[in-house]
């Protein structure tokens, strides 16, 4: 019987669970990438699960940077305690895609201690993809210490960028309700 490593028993759980018409749908939107299985969300937590962490592996499948469920599942795999500011904030620039970046700071660098430095450093960047990680992740620091941000995304909206503009305004209508302002 055939022996895989890691990687290729993550490809072919991504194999099993494809689903092409997902997959369509993700092309058809834009997404940027060559290779899309179209596993679901839930779908890619079960093969994390079943995975379990390991930090050269998610390396490995961060940088596969052609296909969708790679990065997708890397955060997820990424021991917690292993994680650095600078390898943080480099994952948010590298990222291709909102929703990329939506899972990586959701699944993962939330859950850091230093996730508000990470997200102070994303909203000085000149790349508006980096500029949304720094939203992305105050969205999932609610309601600390995100109303510390609360100049810097103003600026934002003011930049009118078509990617950070509307998640930085919602980001202050839920900074100024859950501090009961109007």
């Amino acid at each position: 019987m055939a022996q895989f490593n890691e990687m290729q028993t993550i490809k072919r759980n991504f194999f099993a669970m494809r689903n092409g018409i997902v997959a369509d749908s993700l092309r058809k939107a834009g997404s940027p990438f060559p290779i899309i299985f179209g596993v679901n969300l839930p779908q890619l937590d079960e093969i994390a699960t079943n995975t379990g962490k390991n930090k050269i592996l998610a390396l490995q499948l961060y940088n596969d940077t052609r296909t969708r469920e790679s990065m997708l599942v890397a955060p997820m795999v990424f021991p917690l305690e292993e994680m650095t500011p600078e390898l943080a904030l480099e994952w948010l620039q590298k990222s291709k895609a909102v929703e990329v970046t939506d899972i990586l700071c959701h699944k993962l660098l939330r859950k850091l201690p230093f996730a508000p430095q990470v997200a102070a450093a994303a909203l000085q960047s000149t790349d508006s993809m980096l500029r949304y990680g720094g939203i992305r992740l105050l969205w999932n620091l609610l309601p600390s210490p995100a109303k510390e941000f609360k100049d810097d995304i103003k600026a934002e909206v003011m930049k009118n960028n078509p990617l950070t503009r509307r998640p930085a305004e919602m980001l202050l209508e839920e900074i100024d309700f859950l501090a009961g302002e109007e």
